[in-house]
């Protein structure tokens, strides 16, 4: 259990006349600069609400934070390296294709267009690493974003709301320790390039999109930043049921949908199996994997974002097949513990561990989009339903990261009379890469994210309003 617990930026709690009066500022801000996201259940795009938010940025310490930013240029070329080989990828994945269905479907179109020969060599990734403190205040990696990294666009927004706050409250002098962020002029810089790489002018950025999208403002910064960037780059925005009466390949192999030439396609869904509601759907992916078009993330990038590569490549000596032994160290010194499931004797000696203390441990399937990880005493019970399955192969085990506590607000549409809460912090810190299997064209660490949970939250996710937008206020 958590036990440590970090200074806040300034004295808690804030007197009931200064706590009223600024969180209808706080709200208000977040209302008029697009920290915003449709309403859902129902969804309704005629109406907005704010996005779940901390009133005060979170103390984190810089030399924790410089230390993620500084090796995020590492894990971008780690990442592509891994996707471009196949050997890799093949040897990694064999056990969980054959235990997850989802898995093995992206794999099988992997394998059509590694065979087929890449129509376009050089993929596209928007990337994201997240971290947690330790209990000694060290970062280590909860995992690395391939898809659909979220929050890029709302993140400097909430860094500009907590100096607001932050002066409000009277602390303008404590402003300087919040870091500008432009996460998503960087994240939008990566789209841009890739669109340039096209060498089309006609050419247009898909995004590919959900039935519903809730997460409008954080999707649509993209389109306003490149606007601003390039007027002449037009997006857009299709559903995969859309694109499957839309598209189609020519001859050689130039992907159109609709009237439409396009040169990049951005996948904001895709990530989970409930993306996939038919063969269609697959059909489709297969389709703009198989076409010129450069692919935000192309499939071997994906797949090189999965929970069983992240625990193969923290096995002792691995990371020594892409990276030169300096880069290898200061990679391995931000992995936590990662374990196979595999039937195997590691395999069983995980379980042993995971059955005997289970709260040290959280299991992981090979899913993105939050909800999905298992934790405590359901990890007992579901290793023991599926020990002698190959069911196990399609999950890893990954330490307990025993986080450190701070007291904060959470702010949100339904919120009354906020109370302080001990939270737990994620930092996530983007990159931008391009590349194909012999050259990186680009190569960087474009910005960060933090978001915040209540303790005792297994899932932190904002969009289904557990979890709130932060930012760092740097400490020594």
């Amino acid at each position: 259990m958590a036990v440590t617990q970090l200074k806040n930026c300034v004295e808690l709690p804030l007197n009931n006349e200064d706590l009223s009066e600024i969180i209808d500022k706080a709200k208000d801000y977040a209302l008029m600069h697009g920290m915003t996201m449709h309403s859902n259940n129902p969804f309704n795009r005629n109406f907005v609400r704010i996005s779940r938010f901390t009133l005060l940025p979170t103390s984190f310490p810089e030399k924790e934070f410089l230390k993620a930013k500084n090796i995020q240029i590492t894990l971008n070329n780690l990442i592509h390296k891994v996707a471009y080989d196949h050997d890799f990828l093949t040897s990694t994945l064999q056990s969980t294709i054959k235990a997850d269905e989802f898995t093995r479907k992206l794999y099988n179109i992997y394998k059509t267009v590694h065979k087929e020969g890449y129509t376009q060599t050089n993929s596209v990734g928007l990337m994201r690493s997240d971290y947690l403190l330790n209990g000694d205040m060290k970062i280590k990696q909860v995992e690395f974003n391939t898809i659909s990294s979220s929050f890029g666009g709302l993140a400097p927004i909430t860094a500009k709301l907590h100096k607001y706050i932050l002066t409000e409250l009277g602390h303008s002098d404590k402003t300087i320790n919040i870091p500008e962020n432009k996460s998503i002029n960087g994240l939008a810089k990566g789209l841009i390039e890739a669109w340039k790489l096209y060498k089309n002018k006609e050419a247009v950025i898909l995004f590919i999109v959900e039935e519903n999208t809730s997460n409008i403002c954080d999707q649509r910064a993209f389109d306003y930043v490149i606007h601003e960037v390039n007027p002449q780059i037009k997006i857009i925005r299709r559903t995969f049921k859309e694109i499957i009466k839309q598209a189609q390949l020519r001859p050689n192999k130039e992907l159109i949908v609709g009237k439409y030439l396009v040169a990049v396609v951005y996948y904001r869904t895709g990530y989970e199996a409930a993306a996939y509601t038919s063969e269609d759907v697959w059909s489709v992916r297969l389709l703009i994997e198989q076409s010129k078009a450069l692919k935000c993330p192309s499939i071997q990038y994906q797949l090189a974002g999965t929970k069983k590569v992240q625990q193969v490549l923290a096995q002792p000596g691995v990371l020594r097949r892409f990276l030169n032994e300096d880069e290898a160290t200061r990679v391995r010194e931000v992995f936590t513990g990662l374990y196979s499931l595999d039937f195997d004797e590691l395999g069983e000696q995980a379980i042993e561990m995971a059955i005997m203390e289970p709260k040290k441990f959280v299991m992981k399937p090979q899913r993105e989009g939050g909800g999905n990880n298992i934790y405590g005493d359901e990890i007992r019970s579901k290793l023991e339903a599926i020990r002698n399955s190959r069911d196990r192969d399609a999950y890893i085990l990954m330490e307990y990261i025993d986080a450190p506590l701070q007291d904060n607000y959470l702010l949100g549409p339904n919120d009354q009379e906020p109370q302080i809460q001990s939270l737990i912090s994620e930092l996530g810190i983007y990159g931008i890469i391009i590349g194909d299997q012999n050259h990186v064209s680009v190569n960087e660490q474009v910005g960060h994210v933090i978001r915040s949970k209540p303790f005792g939250e297994d899932e932190g996710g904002i969009i289904a309003g557990a979890g709130a937008l932060d930012s760092p206020y740097l400490v020594k």
